[in-house]
């Protein structure tokens, strides 16, 4: 368990919500480290007194379990046998979606006094159709992400304290290898060993979570999707002019067929999809949303050895998540002649635009970046990063060096 003892963020949120009358549902991409925090968890809570025969853990990935997969009865009756009732019980069911109408057994031990119920699963949809409507307004989403830059320091055991780090080559480091918890233990065997491990996680998800699941037989058209959304991470795209580049290489997929797709995609967590927003009409667009992926190292499978995307556009991917994980919901923002990177509503409900630049190389970047933010006419904060070392705020804008933000997730900004 070395290099979990970093997400403290999450074990309190669920600290936060224990004994709450309320499901706590954790998603995230397989291997983001939901077992683990459920895990972490449990230990918690031993230590806080609670005996072990008030607690049931069951992983559905595990050989063993199989046999309640299909016998919802006996897997109830498993879990409640096991249970002293008369004190406050904790349930953890991990990879929940396996089980046949898990639903119904989620709903059984909800409604029963003295359970606390906490489940994980890797697939978005899980929380869409039955289960949402069943549980409607009793259960609370924890998403979990891999590492933060500052939880992937961490992780290494690098000091953060010392101020002539080289940061450059650390976030080097941490795009091109993976920010999945698993693969920072396997740097020391080398970069073939991540990528190896990289390319087993993707294809669980695609034969699981996606093929399986969703009986996909053009395995070639899911592929190319999947590798075109790859290598245009933070470029506006639209379902239309996707198949029409599929097209061009000789294949033809219609525009509902990739919408599909992309639904799958966003719905195992493998890319988030940011919608635009008019910052004039102060309106949702429907149309040429961004995509992000959830761990840059993937690019190394989806996009192949040919990884184009422009460091811009990885630190653009970087700060995205960030943003995410400290509770923004996010859009890109429009009007007919601007674009800023993002566009954020804060948890207390505050907007916040954010633009993001690799480097202020010259004037005209310079123009560019603070231009884009200096055209909207209202009062919220606005920030620019960049990894330049020397930063000069202007207009109120406040220029930020992206790698302290970055590690200055308390003070919000920086």
């Amino acid at each position: 368990m070395k290099n979990y003892t970093n997400r403290k963020e999450y074990i309190g949120k669920l600290l936060a919500y224990k004994d709450k009358d309320l499901i706590k549902v954790v998603s995230g991409l397989r291997r983001s480290g939901k077992s683990t925090l459920l895990e972490l968890y449990r230990q918690k809570l031993l230590q806080m007194g609670v005996q072990a025969e008030q607690i049931v853990f069951l992983n559905f990935e595990d050989f063993e379990l199989r046999k309640f997969l299909n016998d919802l009865d006996a897997l109830y009756a498993h879990i409640i046998g096991a249970l002293d009732l008369s004190k406050p019980c904790y349930v953890f069911l991990d990879e929940v979606q396996n089980v046949n109408e898990f639903e119904r057994l989620v709903d059984g031990l909800f409604v029963k006094p003295n359970i606390d119920v906490y489940i994980t699963g890797s697939n978005a949809f899980l929380l869409s159709g039955e289960l949402a409507t069943l549980l409607s307004g009793r259960y609370i989403e924890i998403s979990i992400l891999p590492f933060s830059f500052k939880e992937y320091l961490l992780a290494r055991k690098i000091d953060t304290t010392n101020r002539y780090l080289n940061y450059e080559a650390l976030f080097f480091d941490y795009v091109n290898e993976t920010s999945l918890p698993k693969g920072v233990d396997l740097r020391e065997e080398g970069f073939d060993k991540i990528y190896e491990y990289l390319e087993a996680i993707y294809a669980t998800i695609i034969e699981k979570d996606i093929t399986q699941r969703y009986q996909i037989n053009d395995n070639r058209a899911f592929g190319n999707i999947t590798k075109f959304v790859a290598s245009n991470i933070g470029n506006p795209l639209s379902p239309s002019n996707i198949a029409k580049t599929l097209k061009q290489d000789g294949q033809h997929t219609h525009n509902t067929t990739v919408e599909r797709y992309l639904e799958y995609l966003v719905g195992s967590f493998i890319f988030y999809k940011v919608n635009r927003f008019d910052l004039k009409g102060k309106k949702q667009l429907a149309t040429q949303e961004k995509y992000y992926v959830v761990d840059v190292g993937l690019l190394n499978i989806l996009a192949g050895k040919e990884r184009t995307t422009d460091r811009g556009h990885i630190l653009e991917n970087i700060v995205y998540l960030e943003l995410l994980r400290r509770g923004n919901k996010i859009w890109t923002g429009t009007t007919r002649n601007n674009e800023v990177d993002f566009v954020c509503k804060t948890t207390t409900g505050d907007i916040e635009y954010y633009q993001v630049a690799w480097q202020m190389t010259s004037e005209n970047t310079v123009e560019r970046e603070f231009g884009a933010l200096e055209k909207i006419n209202d009062n919220y904060p606005k920030f620019l990063l960049t990894t330049d070392s020397f930063t000069q705020n202007r207009s109120g804008i406040r220029h930020l060096n992206v790698f302290n933000w970055l590690l200055d997730s308390n003070e919000k900004h920086g």
